[in-house]
């Protein structure tokens, strides 16, 4: 299934993160500078936590790449840890632990820790903690980064926004996804109405205070998808299913919705469904977008409108009742460095998420070993839907 193939590797306080990327085509041209402007992006909001001052993310090219352009083989990205100066003793592949080192065994309510150590039977919990961390999604947005790049050659637009920090969320005023797109990136928390950041600053400082964490929930959208891409024919080819599952496996995601999402259980059909229509223009188009741009699996020509939920970041400066691991008593759970709320960072992790699901997808359907072929097939498919 697919033509994309993508994985990370590297721990939170490791050498780096790394992404491998197969399935590109070749000649795709690339910008250095708009992977490095996404990992500044992934990086950006209010109530970040230290590792943010730290850390200066920047793609280092390891394979895949020639001057600028792709070449058809596997891509090989990394981004080297600068804090892993700070850990080197601790996360050394080889030799002894520091002689006052303390392995890490009160795990925390709402993180990996546990449930990691149970099924990899790790007695010391920063095993699991380094690559549960969400410091492994500098690997998608690296993917990502090259797979939007991919998106745009075709017209396609991938955006998102904050619509809620915990019970925070005020009206939306603007109705046009793109606009919505360009405020949020001139708000400190990714809302798009940035004369609302202090408001949001405040309720975020409130929670600091008294040593909370926040969750909240996004909206992340693709423009320019053509009818046709998925498939009802099988369950595990429906494009609102790959969607859902690659928005749902970012770290403290608990749900994730299309369209109306939850909504359309409350409404009759008839305030529901897109009703169809026709132009010579633009073909057939629909009316409304409640169900999001898919029907079926498959998308209808329609944006993409897909809105995820985040919990709150398990680590907090009271920490919860726990047990250590070893002497089985009651403690407080362990602590780590930890951002405040991570929502606005989310955002940009599922854009990432999304682009590397719909070049799989289209090149699934079109295919193409190099851009050039890609375009050509690209061009014929929307003559084809065009004249449908």
């Amino acid at each position: 299934m697919g033509r994309i193939r993508f994985f990370t590797a590297g721990e939170s306080h490791g050498r780096g993160i790394f992404a491998y990327l197969e399935g590109i085509p070749a000649n795709l041209e690339l910008k250095e500078e708009e992977i490095n402007r996404e990992l500044f992006r992934r990086q950006k909001g209010y109530g970040r936590g230290g590792r943010m001052l730290i850390e200066r993310d920047k793609v280092d090219f390891l394979s895949g790449v020639r001057f600028g352009k792709t070449i058809g083989s596997p891509i090989l990205m990394a981004v080297w840890n600068r804090d892993y100066e700070n850990w080197r003793e601790v996360m050394k592949p080889f030799g002894e632990p520091p002689k006052n080192y303390k392995p890490f065994t009160k795990p925390r309510p709402g993180h990996g820790d546990l449930a990691g150590g149970i099924k990899f039977f790790q007695r010391d919990l920063r095993n699991v903690l380094e690559r549960a961390s969400a410091r492994e999604t500098v690997g998608r947005v690296l993917a990502g980064s090259v797979c939007k790049q991919f998106l745009k050659k075709l017209g396609i637009v991938i955006g998102s926004y904050v619509i809620s920090i915990g019970e925070l969320s005020p009206p939306i005023k603007e109705g046009d996804l793109l606009k919505r797109f360009e405020l949020a990136e001139l708000s400190e928390v990714r809302f798009p109405d940035p004369s609302r950041d202090e408001e949001f600053k405040f309720y975020i400082d409130f929670a600091k205070e008294r040593g909370e964490s926040l969750g909240g929930s996004f909206e992340v959208f693709a423009i320019g998808l053509p009818p046709g891409f998925g498939s009802y024919t099988s369950w595990d080819l429906r494009l609102d299913g790959r969607i859902a599952q690659s928005i749902m496996s970012i770290q403290a995601i608990k749900a994730v919705e299309i369209g109306l999402g939850a909504k359309v259980s409350t409404l009759v059909g008839s305030k529901v469904h897109d009703q169809i229509a026709w132009s010579e223009e633009r073909g057939f188009y629909r009316l409304s977008n409640n169900l999001g741009g898919t029907e079926a699996g498959v998308s209808n020509g329609m944006a993409l409108l897909i809105r995820a939920h985040m919990k709150p970041i398990p680590t907090l400066k009271n920490p919860l009742q726990s047990v250590d691991i070893e002497t089985k008593e009651v403690v407080k759970a362990g602590r780590e460095r930890s951002d405040v709320v991570a929502v606005p960072s989310a955002s940009v992790v599922a854009e990432s998420m999304l682009a590397i699901t719909l070049t799989d997808v289209i090149l699934e359907k079109i295919g193409g070993d190099f851009m050039e072929e890609v375009l050509k097939r690209w061009r014929e498919y929307l003559n084809y839907v065009k004249n449908f």
